[in-house]
């Protein structure tokens, strides 16, 4: 299937199209992350927001997986390709399991990852640092047009810290220091993010199973 308005270049067999994946998301960072985490022979990636009329869909899941996979249905729909998405949570001890699912908009309409942090912060304000535990989980899915579609997960284990450091990463990394580090995941290099990050997991354990295919 070609894109809308557009003519299939003649090289472009239906081996080639097969071979093509829609990465379903709008945020530019993630999609620079898992198109480096999910480079497999062969492949090519299509980042959504490329392709016309793309808008995102409302995520209404109550799990990770849902949303997941309703934003690779969706991009499967509109594109007619294989599409691959992700949804990342934040789980909290200390905030029952929050923001979990509703990471991305903890601080409400128009939420920023500085006002989510500062939320995070402040609802932490009076946590003692034993007590700021935390998890990153990452969960990707893909769809194809048919019906068929695959999941896998990950997780990080880390801490709360009591203020932002590092210019790397974006969300909440600035404020998270992994299991066995000193650093916030923003104080890593993007190769020592993509070492161990909970997204990086979830990518390489779809990756295997894309490889089987």
């Amino acid at each position: 299937m070609t894109e809308p308005g557009a003519e299939t270049p003649a090289a472009m067999t239906p081996a080639d199209e097969a071979r093509r994946f829609v990465v379903a998301t709008f945020n530019p960072n993630k999609a620079a992350e898992l198109q480096a985490l999910l480079a497999l022979p062969g492949v090519t990636l299509v980042p959504l927001a490329d392709w016309p009329g793309a808008t995102p869909p409302e995520e209404n899941g109550a799990t990770l997986l849902e949303n997941a996979r309703l934003k690779a249905r969706a991009a499967a729909a509109l594109t007619g390709l294989p599409a691959i998405a992700d949804d990342t949570g934040l789980e909290v001890d200390a905030l029952g399991g929050a923001p979990g699912v509703h990471a991305a908009r903890y601080s409400g309409p128009g939420a920023t990852y500085a006002s989510n942090v500062a939320k995070l912060l402040h609802e932490l304000h009076s946590v003692p640092t034993e007590r700021r535990s935390a998890r990153f989980r990452t969960v990707c899915a893909v769809a194809w047009p048919d019906g068929v579609e695959l999941s896998a997960d990950g997780a990080l284990e880390g801490v709360i810290t009591e203020a932002p450091r590092g210019e790397n990463g974006f969300g909440y990394d600035p404020v998270f220091i992994p299991a066995g580090e000193t650093r916030t995941v923003a104080e890593l290099t993007d190769a020592e993010k993509n070492a161990l990050s909970h997204r990086a997991k979830a990518a390489r354990s779809l990756g295997r199973l894309l490889a089987k295919l």
